[in-house]
């Protein structure tokens, strides 16, 4: 990859951001629209769970599309076919499309109601980004920062029609996405061949739908970082960005300008959360600026169900941001960090379709959940997502990932420890052991 500015990121990596940022804007402009639009149309608890299920649903049947073929019909290529997509699903909903159309488009994969880890697209770009990184979360962090920032921009624009309404919500609006659509098309074709697969990971056809015929010796890791990535994801799909603009609006009839406000604030404290991220990991190693973020914040999280007025509301949420976000940099550098370099598209592939593949779940359990409490979907994600903390702890220390940041030299010594360990004899692994202070 070419390198460009003085940041050392390279042009590819700088269009990839570009893309992500773009993305995210017009889906934290949609984002609030769509759970305001949904309780503006008066559909019971049940039929948002069902929308909001559909929409992720098709996010995960997309996400894992893209990572089966992506390599194989060229990740460019795919990339630019996404976008497309988002210009149509635009396009169709700004129609005034009846409730089963929306339930079509939202099974394409060409919505979502995440500015950050947002579906198919994630995928290729967390893979095509996989070596500027290193291990880092600095380039992650840029990449999850630019989303975050464009996703407060995106949630911010409500408040423009919001307010010149009076407080109306309006389909049309959906057309917003149609130039996002065509502005990613153009970062896609601007990709230099740098980004594709190499050749010798290439698949056959008739390997192409199985991820795990990419991963080799990381194989175990993977499969357990997808297991708890998946529960973390079940309890996200409960509280999407969509059900809470739905939450707040249903309980406290806030109009829509208000809540382009707050979700406007909650993407700025993301991006500077996502910011700094890396340089906790750094200071304190990945998995432990994981978990000792994501635990308080989910608390938090199942506070805002107790809320009695939306100011409190609003605050127990941004309080919450400033914490949650910090696992998506870390989480995605891990990934790459504990497998080898050409495993990286397949372990992306794999952990990312295990998030995406629980996640529709969540609408329709929330939905049903709400026939007991309204904010109980609030309360029942906090608890899932802070078992899944604690759960990553004792994994990450029964596997001898000591939570403290390591050099370079470390970090190469414990990969070969752990390629080692996976074979080699007794000596060959004593010989290759880091020390005490693993990488994290």
């Amino acid at each position: 990859m070419v390198r460009s500015g003085r940041s050392g990121l390279s042009t590819d990596a700088r269009l990839l951001i570009a893309g992500q940022g773009v993305r995210a804007a017009g889906y934290g402009f949609t984002a609030v629209l769509l759970g305001a639009l949904l309780a503006a149309r008066g559909y019971s608890h049940l039929l948002v769970g069902v929308v909001l299920t559909a929409l992720i649903a098709g996010t995960a049947v997309a996400s894992l599309a893209a990572g089966a073929f992506g390599d194989r019909v060229g990740r460019r290529r795919l990339y630019a076919v996404l976008f497309t997509g988002i210009a149509a699903a635009g396009a169709v909903v700004a129609a005034g499309a009846p409730l089963w159309v929306l339930l079509v488009v939202a099974l394409t994969g060409t919505l979502s109601t995440d500015v950050v880890d947002n579906g198919p697209a994630t995928t290729l770009e967390q893979a095509m980004l996989a070596a500027e990184d290193g291990g880092t979360a600095r380039v992650y962090g840029y990449y999850n920062a630019a989303g975050a920032a464009a996703g407060a921009l995106g949630a911010l624009a409500v408040t423009i029609p919001g307010l010149a309404r009076g407080g109306g919500v309006h389909a049309w609006l959906f057309v917003a996405l149609v130039p996002v659509g065509l502005a990613g098309v153009v970062v896609a074709r601007r990709l230099s061949p740098a980004v594709e697969a190499p050749v010798a990971v290439a698949l056959p056809a008739g390997q192409a739908a199985r991820g795990w015929s990419r991963l080799g010796p990381s194989r175990p890791v993977v499969r357990r970082l997808s297991g708890l990535f998946a529960v973390d994801a079940g309890g996200s799909g409960l509280v999407t960005t969509g059900f809470l603009a739905y939450y707040l609006a249903a309980r406290y009839h806030v109009p829509v300008g208000r809540l382009g406000w707050l979700f406007f604030a909650i993407a700025v404290v993301q991006a500077i959360s996502v910011a700094l991220a890396p340089r906790l990991a750094r200071r304190f190693g990945l998995v432990t600026t994981m978990v000792g973020t994501h635990l308080p914040s989910n608390l938090l999280l199942a506070a805002v169900a107790f809320a009695p007025s939306f100011t409190v509301a609003a605050a127990l949420l941004v309080a919450r941001t400033t914490l949650s976000q910090m696992d998506v940099p870390t989480r995605q550098a891990l990934v790459m960090t504990v497998v080898t370099p050409g495993e990286r598209t397949g372990a992306a592939a794999v952990t990312n379709a295990a998030r995406y593949t629980v996640r529709p779940a969540g609408p329709l359990v929330a939905g049903l959940v709400q026939q007991i409490a309204l904010g109980a979907p609030l309360v029942v994600a906090g608890a899932v997502k802070g078992g899944y903390d604690l759960a990553l702890w004792r994994w990450a220390r029964h596997a001898g990932l000591a939570p403290a940041p390591q050099s370079a030299a470390r970090r190469v010594a414990y990969a070969g420890y752990r390629r080692a360990a996976a074979g080699g004899p007794a000596a060959d692994r004593d010989a290759a052991r880091p020390g005490p202070a693993s990488q994290d």
